[in-house]
């Protein structure tokens, strides 16, 4: 019987080895003269075969973390970028781009009964920025985008280094965990609302890419805000995300295919 470290890396291969798989066979299809005759078929197969890979994701993650099904946390496994990278969502995640456009170098996923949201970017590596306060530079470019970059509405609470055994994704050089705090104005609204933002940060060097993955977990909503929603209509068919959630979204975020990179 396999020890549970061997079951682990056994699936990895296997995900990895299927990722693989699953781009070459419908890349090679995608370019055939058939695709209008087979598309149904293909589209059923690929179907069927991304369910099982997500199926051995889950049951990866049961493995490295036993724990979860001891507290019946309820998670979904899910494949990132086409395929290229694989994590562990908190249950019940809406993803925008199935309604909206998004860049193609980011994923976004809301809670649907909240706003909370995560959102997974890669961007440029920062090679100017040391390791130690990238995630704090990533913080900060955040915090410009929601216009909450002035004296007061935005503020670092720790940064702490994540160590390497405690994450899937081995090719990053460092990784990094922030906590912070943004007062955030909901669309044009003038009234702000108190946003904990907690930043993953994996650097690799080696593909010229920073990753970042942030989860907005607002905890103050002013009442003149649209967000604004008594609490007999809200729905907890859905519980709110947690931090825990997010870290292990974190450590079990993984590369399956560098060619996503160029």
């Amino acid at each position: 019987m396999l020890s549970e470290r061997e079951a682990v890396t056994a699936s990895k291969q296997f995900l990895e080895l299927s990722g693989r798989i699953l781009h070459l066979s419908t890349g090679h299809l995608a370019h055939s003269s058939c695709l209008g005759q087979l598309g149904p078929t293909v589209s059923g197969l690929k179907g069927a075969f991304s369910r099982l890979l997500v199926s051995v994701l889950s049951v990866d993650v049961w493995i490295a973390f036993p724990e979860l099904r001891m507290q019946s946390i309820e998670i979904s496994g899910k494949y990132l970028f086409s395929g290229y990278f694989s994590g562990v969502l908190p249950h019940g995640y809406k993803d925008i781009s199935e309604v909206r456009d998004i860049p193609d170098n980011q994923e976004v996923f809301v809670h649907p009964h909240t706003d909370q949201s995560i959102i997974i970017e890669l961007l440029e590596y920062q090679e100017h920025v040391g390791d130690a306060v990238a995630a704090k530079y990533h913080f900060e470019d955040l915090a410009s985008s929601n216009e909450a970059s002035s004296s007061g509405n935005s503020e670092v609470i720790s940064v702490e280094p994540i160590l390497k055994e405690e994450i899937s994704l081995q090719e990053c050089s460092s990784a990094w965990f922030l906590t912070g705090r943004q007062l955030v104005a909901k669309f044009n609204e003038e009234v702000k609302n108190t946003v904990n933002i907690y930043l993953g940060l994996f650097r690799l060097p080696q593909y010229t890419t920073d990753i970042v993955i942030s989860f907005n977990d607002p905890v103050v909503i002013h009442p003149l805000s649209s967000s604004a929603t008594s609490e007999t209509a809200l729905d907890i068919s859905t519980p709110s995300w947690t931090v825990e959630q997010f870290r292990l979204l974190l450590q079990t975020f993984r590369l399956l295919n560098s060619s996503v990179f160029g």
